[in-house]
């Protein structure tokens, strides 16, 4: 089976994952989720597979197969997992929890090689550029910074008292993170380099991008450059696009009937596949705003989206 050079897939509460050719709009692949909902999709570097976070486990998958079967599944988690990605040469997988830790999972064997505890439902997890740090946001509105090297807790923040985090996005460069909590405010900080390799946070910005929940914030890929955009996606069915230079609001993206759960731009940031409540995810077009493509065939809510248009492997 011929592998395309783009791969879409989409997840929802009707226990499918989808598989869609991006420009025709045709779901070309079906894989039958029953034990659980699917929270997360995240595609390896090398395009191979799709890892599925549900609960409790995560289950990856072949690209290239037809096999409704997963490849592997990661199984120390207690509760939903609701974030899941990949080291840039693929090696390790990391993963976040409603049971409250963050997880780094090997990835040949699918042993759970280091474990954090945040102490609050996980709800977000990123990997900063420099591959050796985890930041994580929870349900009680803390940020955790892991650092790897040292296996601990480099940097602990709380934005607003009570409030959870629900989503996490760092620039392409490491230069600027990105929190997004339930009450629709972005905050932003500037990433310093401390002493040796702690990561410092200096606040930068603080957005109201929304009256309702943000439920993703997404920082704009390096090959957008110079170009700088922070996509944030709400439960107020819309998805608003914001200029990283003064967070001016550039355009609306109006079109989903429900809320808007998931956002991820193309390796350019020419466009924007968004998934939402409303059954359906959408491919947006970013300089005009319009949506140009539907991708219907879910039957419940679509809540999670990934994307993989870029060469086989992230550069190191």
């Amino acid at each position: 089976m011929a592998q395309p050079s783009v791969i879409l897939a989409t997840a929802s509460y009707d226990h499918t994952i989808r598989f869609w050719e991006a420009k025709s709009g045709r779901c070309y692949r079906t894989i039958q989720y029953p034990d659980s909902q699917v929270n997360r999709l995240e595609i390896t570097p090398d395009k191979r597979f799709l890892a599925a976070a549900g609960n409790p486990h995560i289950r990856v998958f072949d690209v290239n197969s037809n096999s409704p079967q997963p490849v592997i599944s990661y199984d120390s988690h207690t509760s939903n997992v609701m974030a899941v990605g990949f080291h840039c040469d693929g090696n390790w997988m990391y993963s976040g929890s409603e049971d409250g830790t963050v997880r780094i999972w090997d990835l040949r064997t699918g042993t759970c090689q280091r474990e954090y505890e945040s102490r609050a439902a996980v709800n977000t997890v990123v990997l900063h550029p420099n591959q050796k740090e985890l930041i994580s946001g929870d349900q009680n509105g803390n940020i955790r910074v892991w650092d790897l090297a040292a296996n601990s807790c480099s940097c602990e923040l709380v934005p607003e008292v009570d409030t959870a985090v629900r989503s996490l996005t760092v620039m392409w460069d490491g230069s600027m993170v990105v929190a997004a909590n339930n009450r629709g405010t972005c905050y932003v900080w500037r990433l310093l380099k401390g002493t040796q390799t702690i990561t410092c946070f200096e606040p930068l910005h603080k957005l109201q991008a929304h009256d309702g929940y943000i439920l993703k914030c997404l920082l704009s890929p390096e090959f957008c450059d110079p170009n700088r955009y922070l996509a944030t996606a709400s439960s107020d069915h819309t998805v608003k696009i914001w200029n990283v230079d003064g967070f001016k609001l550039e355009k609306t993206l109006v079109g989903h009937q429900r809320w808007v759960w998931d956002c991820v731009f193309s390796v350019d940031g020419a466009y924007l596949i968004t998934a939402s409540s409303d059954t359906t995810a959408r491919l947006w077009t970013m300089s005009t705003g319009e949506a140009i493509r539907v991708y219907q065939g879910h039957h419940k809510a679509t809540v999670c989206c990934a994307l993989h248009d870029g060469a086989e492997s992230a550069p190191s």
